[in-house]
């Protein structure tokens, strides 16, 4: 009976000094430092990581879209030259160590074929290869729908990103796919190319309607 008494006290006493203990309001400073500074650090590593992941893609569609815009506003064929300044000048826009790619093109719609074709396609950077009329219709579903044989400014960058720290991310690829019409004229032409012409005919003779 007795044993049995001292286990009643017991189990009273342990709800007893356990809201004592939560009740406690002293401590030790240093010691819940190194309890909280890891997980604290490791949240402001992740907000940090992530914002400039999202600051480095912002920065790269921008840079595609002010090239894209440039172009548009061109009035006369461009050359290798020019080309190669946007380049140039989409490094300094994006102002990273990283690899850049830039793939410039002008497209049309052929409403005969139900396809799109290409005028011309430049790279630069670490761009693989330039468009042609049989590849470019794989990416169909994301250029826009237009009037027949009309013409639009397609400008691609390509960029990695490494995370800034290691939190489990992935090497990041910021592509961007951002096109523009000509603004100021028909088709904005590449000097020695065999298209561009600078005509432009929204229903030719023959063409379905």
């Amino acid at each position: 009976m007795l044993t049995a008494l001292t286990r009643t006290l017991s189990a009273n006493a342990l709800p007893r000094r356990l809201h004592s203990f939560l009740r406690k309001t002293d401590g030790n400073v240093s010691i819940e430092f190194a309890f909280y500074a890891p997980l604290l650090l490791g949240v402001f590593v992740s907000i940090y990581t992530f914002f400039d992941a999202f600051r480095r893609d912002s920065v790269n569609l921008k840079a595609a879209y002010t090239i894209s815009d440039l172009i548009s506003r061109e009035t006369t064929a461009i050359n290798d030259d020019y080309i190669s300044s946007m380049y140039e000048m989409a490094k300094l826009l994006i102002r990273e160590d990283s690899q850049l790619g830039l793939r410039v093109s002008v497209i049309y719609w052929d409403q005969g074929d139900s396809k799109y074709y290409v005028d011309w396609s430049e790279v630069r950077g670490t761009a693989t290869s330039p468009w042609n009329d049989g590849t470019v219709n794989n990416v169909a579903s994301k250029l826009p729908t237009m009037p027949n044989q009309e013409r639009v400014i397609l400008v691609e960058t390509f960029n990695e990103m490494e995370p800034a720290f290691n939190i489990g991310l992935p090497t990041l690829n910021l592509d961007n796919f951002v096109f523009a019409s000509p603004r100021f004229a028909p088709l904005v032409a590449f000097e020695g190319s065999a298209t561009g012409s600078g005509t432009h005919n929204d229903n030719p003779e023959g063409s379905q309607t």
